[in-house]
This record gives structure tokens, C-alpha cells and sequence, in this order.
């Protein structure tokens, strides 16, 4: 995967409109470089994390749902995250986990944790309801940060576009909130043509993101190999890596995201397995 990450950035620095940002800081150790450099005082610290694959044969799912929940708690305990959002592929193709998982797992972490399905979930609605207590797409708001939550497969795990009617309701009742966050598993564009089958095609729903200012950025899952940042026109789509599965980066990590008081964005990605922070951006 190393050399196919390699490929990416080489050739998007090459495409007007579309970037791969290096990793910086990668050296740092722990959390001490990251304080210094994030505001002291914020409204929202939050940790995303995606691409579990419990259930996976072959892996050592249990070690690694136990991982989320012990990283998680760790930085809560060391900085304070007011929620975590997991990012869709929580199971591998087996949706009767998923309340295992939550109960066995999830429910264990310290702060309030929100959840979306990816294309190995195998979830709808009801699905994802019956589980979870919530429906397949949503929105959370705290004070004038919202989050919007959307499905990108069905249940046979096909890649389909978002619920464009229901983002733009839910972006049209947001207009007063500083900035919103929308949380998409599968990303909705191609950026290169080798990703046919990575990434979904959806300009209507790239349209709707670039027509709201105060949509500050999109997270994805789903490519476990990506760790970084890429744009569509002006507006960042971060990736996290994976906490599970078979393939992808050689560690496997999470993103933090801070807000400060005057609405300053920073992130960073952590490498949990050997602990330095990657891919950090401020925006």
C-alpha cells in the first residue's frame, strides 16, 4: 500500500484544484508537541476513527475493538474529547455484530460516541436503528458546531450515493451554526480514475457541500490506506486510516479535531500503534 500511497500524492500534485498534503510533525512524540501547538482553550476536541472490521477472519478483531475503546479513553483521560464519531465498516459483512460490538465494546467509552454505516455494515435504517437506537443518517448539534451523518451503501454493501434530499434539508436548518462537519464514509468524488472503484461519483452531492460556507470540512473512511488530507475545489476531506481489517497503513490510528473559541480548525492524525501524530493541518 506503501507505494500506491506514493502514487497518489505524486500524481495529485500534478491536478489544478486537488491536494494531497504531507504529513508534518510526524516525528513528534505524544501529545506534548500538539498542545503546544493548539489553542489552550476550546469549544470542541473530538476523535474520529473508522474501518473497524469486527468479525473479520484472520484478524484479531476482539484486540482491536478493545484498542478503540483504550485509545479513546486514554485521550479522554489525557486532553478531554467531548464525543467520538466511528466511521462506518464497524463489522465485516456481518450486521448481527453490531450489537455485540456495542455492548461488549463501544459502550465502554468514557465520552459520547456516534456511529455510521460503511459498505461492509451491511445496514439501513432499520438496521442501524435496531442497533444503535438511531436511524442510518442524522445530525448532532453542540452549541454552534453541528455534525451531519449520512449512508454511503445499502445492505448488500453496494456504494451508493448520499441522501441528497437529507443533507440539504438538514444543511438548509443549519445556516446560523459557525460550521458544520459532515460525516460520509465512502467519499462522493473520483479524484484520480485508478479510484473507480475506491470512491463514489456524486457531483450533485459535492455541489450541495461547496454551496454552504459554513461547511468546514467532510471525514471520510473507508480506503485504509489514506491518512491524510485531499480537496475538492477549497473545501478538506481528512481520512483517519483504520483500527482493523487486513491491509492498509502498517499502523493503525485515529484523527483528533480541535476548535478553538475564535473557530479555529485543527487536526492531526495519531498513529495509536506507535504513537506519532500524522498528517496535521490547520484550516
Amino acid at each position: 500500500m506503501a507505494n500506491r500511497r506514493t502514487f497518489i500524492a505524486n500524481t495529485l500534485t500534478g491536478i489544478a484544484g486537488i491536494t494531497l498534503l504531507p504529513a508534518i510533525n510526524t516525528f513528534a512524540a505524544g501529545h506534548d508537541r500538539i498542545e503546544r501547538l493548539a489553542p489552550k482553550k476550546l469549544k470542541l476536541r473530538f476523535a474520529i476513527c473508522s474501518d473497524l472490521h469486527y468479525g473479520q477472519e484472520g484478524t484479531d478483531f476482539d484486540q482491536n475493538a478493545a484498542n478503540i475503546v483504550k485509545w479513546m479513553n486514554e485521550e479522554h483521560a489525557a486532553n478531554h474529547l467531548d464525543r467520538v464519531i466511528i466511521n462506518g465498516d464497524l463489522v465485516h459483512n456481518r450486521p448481527d455484530l453490531l450489537p455485540v460490538l456495542k455492548e461488549r465494546f463501544f459502550d465502554k467509552i468514557a465520552v459520547p460516541y456516534h456511529t455510521i454505516p460503511g459498505n461492509h455494515d451491511f445496514a439501513d435504517t432499520a438496521i442501524w436503528k435496531k442497533a444503535f437506537g438511531y436511524e442510518d443518517k442524522y445530525v448532532i448539534e453542540q452549541g454552534d458546531i453541528a455534525f451531519v451523518f449520512a449512508n454511503t451503501a445499502d445492505t448488500k454493501g453496494v456504494y451508493v450515493c448520499p441522501d441528497n434530499a437529507f443533507l440539504k434539508a438538514s444543511f438548509d436548518k443549519l445556516t446560523d451554526k459557525k460550521m458544520i462537519f459532515v460525516i460520509l464514509h465512502i467519499a462522493p468524488v473520483q479524484w484520480l480514475k485508478e479510484e473507480a472503484t475506491v470512491f463514489l461519483d456524486c457531483p450533485d452531492t459535492v455541489k450541495l457541500l461547496h454551496s454552504y460556507p459554513n461547511i468546514k470540512a467532510v471525514f471520510h473512511g473507508h480506503d485504509h490506506s489514506l491518512d491524510g488530507v485531499r480537496y475538492t475545489d477549497k473545501l478538506p476531506h481528512f481520512f483517519d486510516s483504520h483500527t482493523g481489517g487486513n491491509w492498509g497503513t502498517d499502523y493503525k490510528g485515529y484523527r483528533i479535531v480541535e476548535v478553538s473559541d475564535d473557530n479555529q480548525v485543527y487536526t492531526y492524525q495519531v498513529n495509536a500503534s506507535r504513537n506519532p501524530n500524522l498528517n496535521a493541518n490547520k484550516f
